[in-house]
């Protein structure tokens, strides 16, 4: 069942049911633009067999980037750079989507102000509260974005309301403090997102494949809980919208990362048997997936109906097409002992690059060289990206 079709929605059809979730590549030039070496990554995750890649946080404005290498997308963006990246990453009928993306409160401080609901002062993280006007001028601003990914030839679009950014802060009590129509109970919390959505669905059209990335629990403690996912589920099903994407955890300084843990995963089916009682929109599960024998299973169970690799498709740009083809390896993960925070996460950032450029694969003995080239491109980036967009 994994390597059977899936028609979505608004009539477009993925050829199996593997999905590489979005991650931060960091393979933007530091202007916004995708460079050489991200077109040839997505090329290459296609040519290993899977249906769908989703590019992770792609900026509507230079604002609120959750990196230096993010791309920014809007009307001053260079339209034959992300043309080329929207048709190499579509190579073997695989279909490349832009992750619509707001880091808010989680904005790189160097690049930015942070802003998120409300104001807040913890330790790791200041922010501003966004103003009512700015609130009201977010979901055209997604829209926009979306009309252009559209435009230069992307397979579609995903609104990214999980992991901490901007809209998965409005619908957390923790960030959100807010007092209007946009905070307090889970319908106003909830407010924003749908309104994004609908704003983007107008935008593309009845036949243009939009998603939406959820959260099953922020995995921290006064977040985001799995009976508001639930609820928020049940009010995007009355929606146009093709598939849901559920991760969980968020990047707020200090909480704990599903990706990192120790667990056999996959870590949130079990929640996801629960929202299908909330929705007939196709869902795609990510988190935790290792073997082929927990992919089929979450299918056959009818658990998921998309089944997304992240940090698998990094060790592995090849598995959908050895899982196909009957051979059936789990990828064989790095063990890091205690790396330092962050460590990992620089670790397979590093590793993305590597695929980027056709090089052999980083080993765990090179991680702290791994978190040294990441930080040291990051901050040859902000220079770049504060150079360039501060003189637009």
């Amino acid at each position: 069942m994994l390597f059977e079709p899936l028609q979505l929605p608004c009539g477009v059809t993925l050829k199996n049911r593997i999905a590489k979730a979005a991650m931060s590549d960091a393979l933007g030039d530091g202007k916004g633009a995708p460079m050489d070496v991200q077109a040839r990554l997505y090329e290459r995750w296609a040519q290993g067999g899977l249906a769908l890649s989703i590019i992770g946080e792609v900026q509507g404005t230079a604002d609120f980037a959750e990196k230096p290498g993010n791309l920014v997308l809007n009307d001053r963006s260079d339209a034959k750079l992300f043309e080329t990246l929207a048709r190499r990453g579509a190579v073997n009928n695989a279909h490349l989507w832009v992750q619509l993306g707001h880091a808010g409160a989680m904005a790189d401080a160097p690049i930015s102000t942070p802003k998120g609901p409300s104001a807040l002062t913890l330790p790791g993280l200041t922010c501003e509260a966004m103003t009512l006007a700015e609130i009201k001028a977010l979901p055209q601003e997604f829209a926009r974005t979306a009309a252009l990914a559209q435009k230069y030839g992307f397979g579609g679009v995903e609104v990214h309301a999980a992991h901490g950014f901007l809209l998965s802060q409005f619908l957390s009590p923790l960030f959100n403090k807010r007092t209007d129509a946009y905070g307090g109970s889970l319908q106003n919390r909830m407010r924003l997102v749908l309104d994004v959505i609908e704003s983007v669905r107008n935008a593309v059209g009845a036949h243009f494949p939009v998603g939406v990335k959820l959260n099953a629990t922020d995995m921290i403690k006064g977040g985001f809980q799995q009976d508001e996912a639930l609820a928020v589920i049940a009010a995007i099903d009355r929606m146009d919208i093709d598939l849901i994407e559920i991760s969980g955890g968020t990047y707020f300084p200090g909480a704990a990362s599903s990706s990192d843990s120790t667990g056999s995963g996959p870590y949130f089916v079990d929640f996801a048997a629960k929202a299908r009682s909330k929705t007939s929109i196709p869902l795609m599960v990510t988190g935790g997936f290792k073997t082929l024998d927990q992919a089929e299973a979450a299918i056959a169970k009818g658990q998921a109906d998309v089944i997304g690799l992240a940090r698998a498709l990094v060790i592995d740009p090849d598995l959908p097409k050895k899982w196909e083809a009957g051979s059936t390896p789990a990828p064989q993960f790095p063990r890091f002992d205690a790396p330092p925070e962050g460590g990992v996460t620089a670790w397979y950032t590093m590793q993305i690059t590597q695929i980027a450029n056709d090089a052999g694969d980083l080993s765990s003995d090179d991680l702290l060289d791994a978190m040294s080239a990441y930080e040291a491109r990051d901050s040859q980036r902000h220079k770049i990206w504060a150079a360039h967009f501060g003189a637009e």
